[in-house]
Formats: C-alpha cells, structure tokens, sequence
C-alpha cells in the first residue's frame, strides 16, 4: 500500500521531471554559474551538470562559470579544482565578476562563438549531403550581429561631380 503523502511526493517528482525536460528542450548552451566564495556552490555543479546532460541535447555547450572573482581573498573553490573539474567534464571554464564587469561579457560570447561554430559545421555538413544527393534546396544560412561587430554600412562614392 502507497501511503497518501509517498504517492503526493511521487507525483510532484513525476511533474518536476516533465517540467525540467520542457525546461531544457531546444536549449543550445547553458552556463553553470557557482560562487568562488561559497565551497557548497561549487559542490552542486556536479548535480546541475548531471541534470543538464540528462535532460539536453548531447551537443549543448557548457560552460561553467566561477563568479565573484572580484572577492579574491575570501575564496573558497580554488581556480585549480574548478579548472581540473571543467578539463575532466569537457567544459569551457572562466571566472567572472559580475560585480565589476570583469569577463561577463567573455564568458556569453565564448558560449556563443562555440553554439555559431557547431550550427555552421552541421549547415555544412547537411548542404554537403544535399549537394552528393542531387537536391537544389540547400540550407541557407542566417546572419548574427553580435554588438559592438556590427559591419560599417557601405559608402558609395560618386564618380563623377558636378561643379
């Protein structure tokens, strides 16, 4: 016999499991942020990556993330274990400052270079195989303007004046 409370437990994991999947569907990159000041954050990355690798695509791309570098002489992960844990797990690894500004904006375009650079690869790879098939339908590509990139609008000169 299920005890009332066991099955309403079973349920609401039943329903967080349904909720994580939708969560993490079609998600391309993910950054596992934990605390350089706080030990027990750094310990639960484990889990979150778990989490993240159970439920996204196989490709994601992770990153994982030490913030608050800026809080240097209250450290409680040294850069060695987390740098050792990204190596082992295959992540992008880089400490940030949120506070200060300090590789923020490094760490999102480190994440978005890598997701640009395998959506290329497979555009290729797929007009490739369309290419040997015979099709005409080629993937087209779509044009990213990552800020402060923005190409200079042409100028067009004029050849002739008059005076």
């Amino acid at each position: 016999m299920v005890h009332k409370c066991s099955a309403h437990i079973l349920g609401a994991n039943l329903r967080y499991r349904a909720v994580t999947s939708a969560y993490y569907r079609g998600a391309v990159g993910a950054m596992l942020v934990y605390d350089i000041t706080k030990r027990q954050t750094f310990d639960h990355v484990a889990k979150w990556l778990e989490e993240l690798r159970g439920h996204a695509d196989k490709n994601i791309v992770i990153m994982l993330v030490g913030n608050k570098s800026d809080l240097g002489s209250l450290r409680a992960v040294p850069t060695e274990d987390a740098k050792e844990f990204a190596e082992r797990e295959n992540l992008f690894f880089m400490e940030t400052s949120a506070l200060e500004a300090i590789n923020v904006e490094s760490a999102f375009l480190t994440v978005l270079t890598e997701i640009y650079r395998i959506i290329r690869k497979k555009a290729l790879v797929a007009n490739e195989e369309a290419a040997a098939a015979g099709s005409s339908s080629l993937l087209k590509g779509t044009n990213i303007l990552v800020p402060g990139q923005e190409p200079e609008p042409e100028r067009r000169i004029s050849c002739c004046s008059s005076s």
